[in-house]
């Protein structure tokens, strides 16, 4: 029930401060298992995109959090575990542990994911080149479908280093599912999906 509630309460409190307003460009929302990729500028870009989400989409979409950060503190680690679901990755890369295993486990289970392919926050409008994770996740689900998903004014919101956020209404924009092609390299894929996401600022 509590965790019910405060859900509520933080959907109710993102939509209040940042708007988080849907707009599906050449899409339209779709209940099959999905991987959301988008540009990263703020600590509100992970709200933004899940509460975007019609109610039956994001009930079973997580997003992908670092989990130095959200498990710190009780009150991280319950929104991150309890409130968003979140799956927890480790940021320093080992020889002994994939970094892409808890997203494929989850992939697996039948979860859709939201995902920064640039892997840590720009203070920019645009997007900076993707890291391989998005194009090892294409490969190895073929069936999972790939959606853009721009982020737009949440750079002048709260952008790296702030504490609290400023009230910008923030536009949420979804574009048409992209999909790995036959022998496609990872950085012509990498290339095409930024450009993706690029097409709709």
């Amino acid at each position: 029930m509590l965790t019910h509630v405060t859900r509520l309460v933080m959907i109710g409190l993102v939509r209040l401060l940042i708007g988080a307003n849907p707009r599906w460009v050449d899409a339209a929302p779709n209940l099959s298992q999905s991987i959301y990729f988008t540009n990263h500028t703020s600590h509100l870009d992970t709200w933004a995109l899940w509460v975007a989400l019609p109610a039956q989409i994001r009930a079973k979409t997580r997003p992908v959090a670092a989990k130095d950060y959200w498990s710190k503190g009780l009150i991280k680690r319950f929104i991150a575990l309890k409130i968003l679901n979140a799956v927890l990755i480790d940021r320093e890369v080992s020889r002994h542990a994939d970094p892409l295993a808890p997203l494929i486990e989850a992939l697996d289970a039948g979860d859709s994911l939201i995902i920064f392919p640039e892997g840590t926050r720009k203070a920019q409008a645009e997007p900076s080149d993707f890291k391989g994770g998005l194009y090892h996740l294409a490969e190895a689900f073929p069936q999972v479908k790939l959606i853009p998903v721009y982020l737009d004014t949440l750079h002048r919101s709260m952008p790296k280093g702030s504490i609290l956020p400023v009230p910008i209404i923030c536009t949420v924009r979804f574009g048409a599912a992209v999909s790995l092609q036959q022998q496609e390299r990872k950085k012509e894929f990498l290339a095409r999906a930024r450009s993706a996401v690029l097409r709709l600022i």
